[in-house]
């Protein structure tokens, strides 16, 4: 039996259970991981409480997408990858059909990707989301150049943090916008250009300042609502607004219209454009293999919690306190 996360009703963070269930063996294309450590996303908070983009189907319900461990058993169809071996699980499904909060869980395959020796079980739980959604926008769709500018709100988050260094690592300036100065010398240590405090200064107008009123040529927007209103004021020509998160929890308008209709271009994201695509995936492990290689791209952890404390771990996350990934550490 394996001590794993279920919730039976919708709602806050003690709706999560540990239960005893029979792990199962792996189907078609899937594998069965022994679970070491696991990262905690805002998407399963949002899952879990009836908020994110896909609505929980059938209760219970399993969490989580981002893991590392070592394969215990291999299913049918799967190459590639053996027993033994130590990996790490990225986000390519849904919740509702897998859940990694778990002493033991079976996964696709298809998101699995090799851990390095060197990359020990809570760096390879912390390091790919974060990097995979950054590569994703940034590069891949973005096409981001050495010169470019690119602000970052929530940018004290896992992703905001990877998006400044991915920033860095292609020549790029980032911008990092937070809330309050608690955080500032935090993010300017971890490389940001300029930081912008948001309850404090006028962000749109800081911007222009900070680009001689050139404006943003990329604008990662995690919160959207109504403030992408002031911000497509100050996307530079021929720039982009990717709305790639809605912490705000507010209906997010299009403020093309409002704004005389300028040329603006303005899309949501989400990794799963990256994941759930082989050749992207490809290209996005080596460019984040690269930077760890290099010693320039690497997990920003905040704190760890036991399994057995995985309410307390959801609870600290929903209080925006954090500063990086929260990891949960699986014992045996």
């Amino acid at each position: 039996m394996a001590r794993t996360v279920r919730f039976h009703e919708i709602g806050g963070p003690d709706v999560m259970r540990l239960e005893d269930l029979e792990p199962g063996e792996p189907g078609p294309r899937e594998v069965r991981i022994r679970v070491d450590a696991i990262g905690i996303n805002r998407a399963e908070s949002l899952f879990r409480s009836g908020q994110y983009i896909e609505p929980v189907k059938q209760l219970p319900a399993r969490l989580g997408n981002e893991a590392a461990g070592v394969i215990e058993a291999v299913g049918p169809e799967v190459t590639g990858f053996q027993k033994g071996q130590a990996v790490s699980v990225v986000p390519n499904f849904s919740h509702n059909d897998y859940g990694v909060y778990a002493q033991q869980a079976i996964v696709p395959a298809n998101a699995l990707l090799p851990r390095p020796d060197a990359v020990d079980a809570v760096s390879g739980a912390a390091v790919w989301m974060p990097y995979l959604t950054a590569y994703g926008a940034m590069v891949e769709v973005g096409g981001m150049r050495a010169g470019d500018v690119a602000v970052i709100n929530a940018a004290s988050s896992s992703v905001g943090l990877a998006a400044m260094h991915t920033a860095n690592r292609l020549g790029a300036t980032p911008i990092a916008v937070t809330r309050t100065r608690a955080k500032r010398q935090q993010l300017l240590d971890e490389g940001a250009a300029d930081v912008i405090v948001s309850d404090e200064e006028d962000t749109a107008k800081r911007v222009l300042q900070l680009t001689d009123g050139k404006g943003a040529d990329y604008i990662f927007d995690a919160v959207a609502g109504p403030g992408v209103v002031a911000l497509a004021r100050v996307v530079a020509a021929d720039g982009t607004l990717f709305l790639w998160g809605a912490l705000s929890g507010q209906p997010t308008p299009y403020p093309g219209f409002d704004l005389g209709m300028p040329a603006l271009n303005m899309r949501t994201y989400t990794m799963l454009e990256i994941t759930k695509d082989p050749q992207r995936l490809r290209r996005a492990a080596a460019f984040v293999t690269s930077g760890l290689r290099d010693r320039v791209f690497r997990p920003v952890v905040d704190r760890l919690f036991p399994l057995e404390e995985i309410v307390q771990a959801h609870r600290h996350m929903e209080s925006n306190n954090q500063f990086g990934k929260i990891v949960v550490t699986v014992s045996h």
